[in-house]
């Protein structure tokens, strides 16, 4: 029998885009709009001006474009920093069904190679796919989720980047099982970084695991070899990871048949992923009730356990940054009643010191409920009870946020969201374009000419 890196590298390798059903293709395009779109919305954030110094400083082969600033670095850098653009400010898609995570976090490591190659739209497509197609089955083939037992979703991207990369690379077979073993064995992520205070690690842990992929592709395709059997092999990912259920079956069983990248969801809010039932319910529960902020006595919040502990504990009460902020729970519900709305605009630094938001989170509780978390995964139901000043309460119930495939967002919601993030970054008429050269990218030839819509004007890049 195949060993299991075998598998998914001969899926990688022979998958092809005339094979992708038509919804497979779209919904692939949804998701790259969405993703380029949310990288144009961080470019001024603080940690990609860090990340962005820090790599001048580096230096290195000019190969692939970094997005909107236009320079060029080597595959693995621009392949980090395109991804913490991307997932920089929290608002790029989700799928969790036993472990959570964000595949277009690992879009970049299909970009790079393909700008640094010249390779076709079509192939972009194909591999997006792949990256999509083997971190949500990662996600499914743990019983409980990694994340349950203090492990971060990065520790599975770290398998996924390198059959991405290798693909576009042109790597063979059995340097591409090389490559898997190689960034497999080497960058698991402690799920410390999302918890408690949080800093610029919390958006930069799946970037580096996605960097870390290219750069075992690439150490691959020099000769460098890696463990053969790191899922299943002796003191491998099976094996350490004993107190987890895996279940290889998910892993391997009909791959290229059926395709997962169409049960992804995309998000409606710019914050962590367990904020969103609880948001909606408590829009819903205003908009519906027609309450003001001023009216509200008292929310009361029930969720899971994992919301009420990681979302909610006392540092998340007083956020001072954008990371804390977007993963606070409290927080997203103070801003939602205030502003009738969570944007990205809300975890900017003037944003986290509005009176209208820090007076309400004090009468936010957050409480863990045993029904709720009977529930969970497969339903992350929020019940949310609002109870007024003059003594009235309002309960709502939400088990599916907008934007995931149960609730999914239109097409018009979709470019919608893409302008609101991108028009800081670009004119409406390079939006415009951007838009359909991205829902027809598999029109390109050579997909240097789309990377050239992605820099802002007067960068060599936007003039080749």
């Amino acid at each position: 029998m195949d060993s299991i890196s075998r598998a998914l590298a001969r899926f990688a390798l022979s998958l092809h885009y005339d094979q992708l059903p038509e919804p497979v293709v779209q919904m692939a395009k949804r998701l790259l709009l969405d993703s380029i779109g949310c990288a144009l919305a961080a470019v001024r954030l603080q940690d990609i001006l860090a990340s962005y110094k820090y790599l001048q400083e580096m230096g290195g082969k000019k190969q692939a474009s970094i997005i909107w600033y236009g320079d060029k670095t080597n595959l693995s850098n621009a392949a980090f920093i395109n991804s913490l653009l991307i997932r920089a400010i929290d608002y790029n898609d989700i799928y969790w069904k036993q472990d959570p995570c964000h595949p277009s976090d690992i879009i970049p490591a299909a970009l790079a190679p393909a700008e640094y190659r010249g390779a076709s739209g079509k192939e972009l497509i194909t591999a997006i796919v792949v990256a999509y197609e083997l971190e949500m089955r990662l996600c499914l083939a743990a019983e409980p989720g990694i994340r349950e037992k203090g492990w971060h979703h990065a520790s599975l991207t770290q398998f996924v980047s390198p059959l991405v990369a290798g693909r576009v690379l042109g790597l063979t077979e059995d340097q591409m099982v090389s490559a898997v073993g190689i960034a497999g064995s080497s960058h698991f992520t402690l799920g410390g970084v999302v918890a408690s205070h949080l800093t610029n690690m919390k958006n930069a842990a799946d970037p580096m695991a996605t960097q870390a992929g290219v750069n075992a592709a690439m150490l691959a395709a020099a000769g460098f070899s890696g463990p053969q059997e790191v899922f299943e092999g002796k003191e491998g990912l099976f094996e350490v990871f004993s107190s987890i259920k895996w279940n290889r079956n998910a892993l391997v069983d009909g791959l290229g048949e059926e395709f997962l990248i169409t049960q992804c969801g995309f998000k409606a809010f710019p914050t962590e992923a367990l904020t969103h039932q609880p948001v909606t319910a408590t829009l819903e529960a205003m908009l519906e009730n027609k309450l003001t902020s001023g009216e509200v006595k008292e929310v009361l919040v029930e969720t899971t356990k994992r919301g009420a502990d990681i979302l909610s504990d006392e540092s998340k009460y007083h956020p001072t940054t954008k990371e804390t902020a977007d993963h606070s729970l409290p927080y997203c519900i103070a801003v939602a009643i205030a502003k009738g709305n969570v944007l990205p605009s809300d975890f900017e630094e003037k944003a986290l010191q509005d009176k209208s938001v820090l007076e309400l989170l004090p009468k936010i509780k957050v409480v863990a409920s045993a029904d709720v978390d009977a529930l969970f995964p497969n339903v992350k139901r929020a019940l949310v009870t609002i109870t007024t000043t003059d003594g009235r309460t309002f309960k709502k119930q939400e088990d599916f946020a907008r934007g995931q495939p149960e609730r999914p967002l239109s097409d018009q919601e979709l470019i919608e969201k893409f302008h609101a993030n991108a028009k800081i970054a670009l004119s409406k008429r390079r939006r415009e374009a951007l838009v359909q050269a991205t829902l027809n990218i598999d029109r390109y030839n050579s997909v240097r000419r789309y990377m050239s819509l992605l820099v802002r004007a007067g960068t060599s890049s936007s003039r080749r």
